[in-house]
């Protein structure tokens, strides 16, 4: 650890705190709702999980970042937004594709890369989309998409609707330039923009606690006056409350906001292996410690605590998520590849 850096985060990013491995609060949500996030939580970390066995096997031979661990921040996001906003990701989007509606079986088609996937099977795994849905796409360049998620609430507000823009990325983002350069123009020109910073600890394989003088990454969009709040990120109706609160701001007052949600990704920067990552505080007893802030099961808890859901209830919704994730991998597998004379029809305009 650096002899500079300090935790202002606190028992926030204390993987043993007890505050964070209580159930979610359901104050406010219906059966109906708790079960809708908790069935997008999973067929996220199912479809991952299902990403990662083809990793693993060979059969995806494209890059693949999962968010394993991480499926309360795109879930409970994608929970205040509206059908017109306009959402982009980054390298480790599948669940931001997911949480925002987009079709499983395009995402795992894309990740074999064959002509059904969502990018026609010519992105893989990082470049994901789906406009249908109000998501603009993910690439792998980091920070890549904050600029243009801006330009997206630059023409909401042009538009006169109350749209927005979003744009989700990890805390290694922090370090670009690009993003204090979208916050500073977003908080010149008053634009509806949400910033989301999955803070998982990790940029690539390098702990926060070397690279910043800080674990607080809202402490650059306070530099440059935009509102910002800080949220556990494995509480799902947490982050559906707090980007509820920042979302209702940025459509009100056509202004730019930002919410750091505090995480941690279970496996590998990219690959399926829950290895040691090559991080300096990383260990398996690290790992093992924030898999008890697992946002599944503390929802879980949560709904059979209110008296929606009984165990065997949440199996069977287990169950048919995983069914539906095999089959439609199956399914996906069958697809045909990208014909030879496509190679060059998405790079040069016809």
């Amino acid at each position: 650890m650096s002899e500079r850096h300090i935790s202002e985060l606190g028992e926030l990013i204390d993987a043993e705190a007890p505050a964070y491995l209580r159930p979610c609060s359901l104050v406010g949500y219906d059966r109906e709702q708790a079960l809708g996030l908790l069935r997008t939580m999973l067929l996220i970390r199912l479809a991952e999980e299902q990403v990662g066995r083809w990793a693993e096997s060979g059969q995806a031979r494209c890059p693949c970042h999962l968010s394993i661990g991480q499926e309360a921040v795109a879930t409970g996001v994608a929970a205040a937004l509206q059908p017109g906003d306009r959402l982009f990701g980054n390298h480790r989007s599948h669940a931001h594709y997911l949480a925002a509606g987009g079709e499983l079986y395009g995402l795992l088609a894309e990740v074999l890369g064959r002509a059904d996937g969502c990018s026609r099977g010519m992105g893989g795994s990082m470049h994901l989309q789906s406009e249908a849905h109000g998501f603009f796409g993910s690439v792998p360049i980091v920070a890549g998409t904050i600029p243009i998620a801006v330009g997206a609430a630059l023409a909401a507000k042009m538009d006169g609707g109350s749209d927005i823009g979003v744009a989700f990325f990890g805390d290694g983002a922090c370090e670009e330039g690009v993003l204090h350069e979208s916050l500073n123009l977003a908080a010149v020109y008053a634009l509806p923009m949400l910033f989301v910073c999955e803070n998982n600890q990790y940029s690539s394989h390098l702990d926060i606690a070397l690279r910043q003088p800080s674990d607080r990454l809202a402490r650059y969009a306070e530099a440059h006056r935009v509102r910002a709040a800080v949220v556990d990120g494995n509480d799902v109706t947490r982050v559906a409350g707090c980007a509820r609160e920042l979302v209702g701001a940025a459509r009100r007052n056509s202004e730019p906001v930002f919410l750091e949600a505090v995480t941690y990704r279970w496996r590998g920067h990219v690959g399926p292996k829950e290895d040691l990552d090559v991080g300096v505080r990383r260990s398996m007893t690290h790992l093992a410690a924030w898999k008890r802030r697992d946002p599944v099961l503390r929802l879980e808890a949560a709904l059979v605590e209110a008296g929606y859901a009984s165990a065997a209830q949440l199996a069977q919704l287990h169950a048919d998520v995983q069914q539906e994730v095999l089959a439609t991998a199956a399914r996906a597998l069958a697809a045909p590849w990208p014909a030879a004379e496509a190679l060059l029809d998405y790079v040069y305009a016809q």
